[in-house]
């Protein structure tokens, strides 16, 4: 659970604890890559857990409301072409989301997902306390998604806390939640899956990607 330091396009130096770094991607370039996946409204609560102890390494919680963002509280997933605010990222795309699985997941850590399906009011409502809820200190990642998640009806017996796991066991109470589990074999390389990812065909966000430099 450690806290990405970086701006878009232009990595930094790590921030050690105290509050989140800030990051606003442009508005442009958030309405460019808006996505909202077909299914229904949807909330996924991704636990990301060590394959030695069943430990938990982090948290994240993708939300499919108006549009499909992931709220990856304290976390070092991040590429350029990805526009984040806060913690949140858009355009969530189904490629998106497997490059935020196989991210996590490798030899080392395997991620528990667990799906509720939800009205859109509660999706939407997910949405906008994600939105406000960043950017979240370091270490902090099952506390801030414990405190979306116990805002939304039905989930009020939800209780904050930092471990992962407790979170994970809290939400599968929740009645309809759907868990599956999620593995790779690969190396504890995990930034490769950055580095060798490739965006969908005709997108280009060079343009944001520079207003957001020029910005900083």
């Amino acid at each position: 659970m450690h806290r990405r330091a970086f701006l878009i396009g232009l990595p930094l130096v790590a921030a050690g604890c105290g509050p989140g770094e800030p990051v606003w991607a442009p508005e442009e370039f958030v309405r460019r890559v808006a996505y909202r996946d077909p299914g229904p409204a949807q909330l996924t609560l991704f636990t990301v857990r060590a394959s030695s102890d069943d430990s938990g390494a982090h948290t994240g919680l993708m939300i499919n409301a108006s549009q499909r963002v992931i709220f990856d509280p304290a976390g070092t997933f991040q590429h350029e072409t990805i526009p984040e605010r806060n913690d949140v990222f858009f355009g969530i795309t189904p490629a998106i989301e497997q490059l935020y699985l196989s991210f996590h997941a490798r030899v080392t850590y395997y991620v528990i997902r667990q799906d509720l399906v939800v009205s859109d009011a509660v999706a939407e409502r997910a949405l906008q306390l994600a939105l406000a809820a960043g950017p979240v200190p370091k270490a902090a990642c099952a506390r801030a998604t414990a405190g979306i998640l116990q805002e939304l009806p039905g989930m009020e017996f939800i209780r904050k806390t930092l471990s992962p796991e407790r979170l994970q066991e809290q939400f599968a109470k929740v009645p309809g939640v759907v868990t599956t589990e999620y593995r790779e074999e690969d190396d504890n390389d995990r930034f490769r899956e950055l580095e060798e990812y490739v965006p969908e065909a005709g997108f280009d966000a060079s343009d944001e990607i520079e207003a957001a430099a020029a910005a900083q």
